[in-house]
């Protein structure tokens, strides 16, 4: 069957440089011959227009081909306002936000409505997230940085497919980028993003069970290990976690943002058609471990093995 992707249309949300998956995940795509669209945070929309204009991301958008990834359509998207009510006027007048029009889920599903119609896309990608207080301990998160962590992380994915569902065709796929810290816990991942992950993977289930009934979408998430994105940079321990992974997992080495971006080829691709309601680990078997595989050189370097005369004396 193949990828059957070829003059698909896709939209992107959450692409504002080349450092992280929703890049990735939109290169891979224009290579299977989709049309991109991507949604821009506001306040790194002017910035990534320069970079782009300039030629500055020329070398990360080169294809295969030697063509290089353009996008149809990129829209400002603010992903933590619904509609134009929700948003407050102090935002709405900040010098980064004024003259971009309406910047909300809503503003972003209509400008896509009026550049491409009805039933415009095939794939729509969910690749936001956003904690303000995430080297905090959950201990010390404040109860509005807790609920900003699940309004930016979890909620924007259910208005993302409350307001593209209608815009894409029927049979679609939507897929969203979670973390292992949804199942288990990862000190240094704090101020409720673990908690905004393990919501946005059960709002994945509920979603395909929705948005299948009523559009014959599928709805999917990838468990991502860690990687080094430019908004990962907020978590403090993010390169340790890296090395960490890179050694522990049953496939040694980094994990890479075309891995990820190639399992998302998959669930946008009609060879997916019969999976929903999943959460794909893509962290090179990382998840699938429950010690380290050389516990015995962990534990001797916390804890010395007693040297013979030492053994003797407490003897």
């Amino acid at each position: 069957m193949g990828l059957a992707l070829e003059g698909k249309r896709a939209f992107i949300a959450g692409v504002a440089d080349d450092g992280g998956f929703g890049f990735a995940i939109a290169r891979a795509l224009a290579e299977a011959g989709c049309k991109v669209s991507v949604g821009t945070w506001p306040p790194a929309l002017g910035i990534f227009e320069t970079m782009l204009a300039r030629g500055k991301l020329d070398a990360s958008r080169r294809l295969s081909d030697g063509s290089l990834l353009s996008f149809e359509l990129i829209v400002p998207l603010d992903a933590d306002y619904d509609s134009w009510e929700d948003v407050p006027e102090e935002v709405r007048t900040h010098r980064r936000y004024r003259d971009r029009g309406d910047f909300t889920v809503f503003g972003a599903a209509c400008r896509c409505r009026e550049a491409f119609g009805e039933h415009a896309f095939e794939v729509v990608v969910h690749a936001i997230a956003n904690g303000p207080e995430v080297r905090r301990p959950l201990l010390e998160t404040s109860r509005k940085g807790y609920l900003a962590a699940l309004s930016t992380s979890a909620y924007s994915f259910v208005s993302l497919v409350r307001h593209f569902g209608p815009l894409v065709r029927p049979g679609g796929s939507f897929i969203t980028i979670s973390y292992l810290a949804a199942e288990r816990v990862v000190p240094g991942y704090g101020g409720g993003m673990s908690s905004a992950k393990a919501a946005l993977e059960s709002d994945t289930r509920v979603l395909a069970y929705e948005a299948g009934r009523k559009w014959g979408h599928r709805v999917n998430a990838i468990s991502a290990g860690p990687f080094a994105s430019r908004a990962a940079s907020a978590i403090g321990t993010i390169g340790k976690m890296i090395t960490y992974y890179a050694h522990a997992s049953p496939l040694e080495g980094a994990l890479t943002a075309q891995e990820v971006a190639d399992v998302a080829l998959f669930l946008a691709s009609p060879l997916s058609r019969g999976l929903t309601g999943c959460v794909l680990h893509v962290d090179r078997g990382y998840h699938s471990m429950g010690v380290p595989h050389d516990l015995e050189r962990w534990v001797d370097t916390l804890f010395p093995p007693a040297s013979p005369q030492e053994s003797g004396r407490d003897a």
